[in-house]
C-alpha cells in the first residue's frame, strides 16, 4: 500500500501544473473567443483553411507541436531571438514556455466550445440591436458575449483540463526540469523512469484524475445550462 502524503517536491510539481493551466487559460481566452467569433459569424474566404489551422493541434502529433514551438520560439528561432533581443524575454526550457505550449494544445477545444455556443444565440437579438442604433461592438459586449458565457467558461474549464494533463508538446519545448517546468504530467512520466517511483506516479496520478474529474464535471454542468438557456433540452 502506497503512502497518499505528498513530498514537497510533489507539491511544487502540482503548483506548476495549476500556474502553467491558469495562465495558459487566461492568455489564450481573448484569443480564443475572437477566433470562435469570427468562426460562427464571420463570412470569408478562407475560412475553411483558418478553422482547419485553429484545430490542428487536435490531430497533430503533440510532440510534433512542440517541435514547431522550439523551432519557431527557440532563443535561435525567428520569434524566440525577436522576444528575447527586443523584450528579454525567453520561453524555451521556461515555465512561461510550458503555459505557451499548453495554450495551442488547448486553444483548439476552447473555441469549439465558445463557438458552438455562439452559434446558438439567435442573431435576430443582435439585428434588433443594431436597428436600435448599437454598433457591432456594443453588441458584441452587450448581447453576444453575456449569452455566451456559459459556453465561455465552459471553453475555458476544458482548456484548463487539457493544459493540466499536456505532456507530449510541452516536454518537447521546454524540457522536464524539477522546479521550473516539471509539470505533474512530466512528474509522473519522470517517477515511472526511476527504481521505486511507483509509489510517486501513484499518488500524483490520484491527484490528476482528481482535478480533471472535477473539471469535466464542472464542464458538463456548463454545458447544461448553456443548453436550457438557449432553449435547448436537457
Amino acid at each position: 500500500m502506497y503512502a497518499l502524503s505528498l513530498t514537497p517536491e510533489e507539491w511544487t510539481a502540482i503548483g506548476l501544473s495549476l500556474r502553467v493551466a491558469t495562465v495558459a487559460t487566461l492568455a489564450s481566452l481573448p484569443l480564443g473567443i475572437l477566433a470562435a467569433l469570427l468562426l460562427a459569424r464571420g463570412r470569408f474566404p478562407g475560412k475553411s483553411l483558418v478553422d482547419a489551422l485553429v484545430h490542428l493541434p487536435l490531430v497533430l502529433p503533440p510532440v510534433v507541436t512542440g517541435y514547431v514551438l522550439l523551432v519557431l520560439f527557440g532563443r535561435r528561432g525567428p520569434i524566440g531571438a525577436w522576444l528575447e533581443s527586443t523584450f528579454g524575454i525567453v520561453l524555451a526550457f521556461r515555465w512561461t514556455g510550458a503555459a505557451l505550449a499548453c495554450a495551442v494544445m488547448g486553444f483548439p477545444l476552447m473555441v469549439r466550445a465558445v463557438r458552438l455556443s455562439i452559434e446558438a444565440i439567435d442573431t435576430r437579438l443582435g439585428e434588433a440591436a443594431g436597428t436600435l442604433g448599437a454598433s457591432p461592438a456594443w453588441v458584441f459586449l452587450t448581447v453576444t458575449l453575456p449569452l455566451a458565457l456559459p459556453g465561455i467558461i465552459a471553453g475555458a474549464v476544458l482548456c484548463f483540463a487539457k493544459a493540466l494533463g499536456e505532456f507530449g508538446a510541452t516536454i518537447t519545448f521546454v524540457s522536464n526540469i524539477p522546479g521550473e517546468t516539471q509539470t505533474l504530467p512530466s512528474a509522473i512520466y519522470n517517477a515511472t523512469q526511476v527504481p521505486g517511483g511507483d509509489a510517486i506516479a501513484f499518488r500524483l496520478s490520484i491527484v490528476a484524475v482528481i482535478i480533471a474529474l472535477a473539471a469535466l464535471v464542472a464542464s458538463e454542468w456548463l454545458a447544461r445550462r448553456s443548453g436550457n438557456r438557449h432553449g435547448a433540452p436537457a
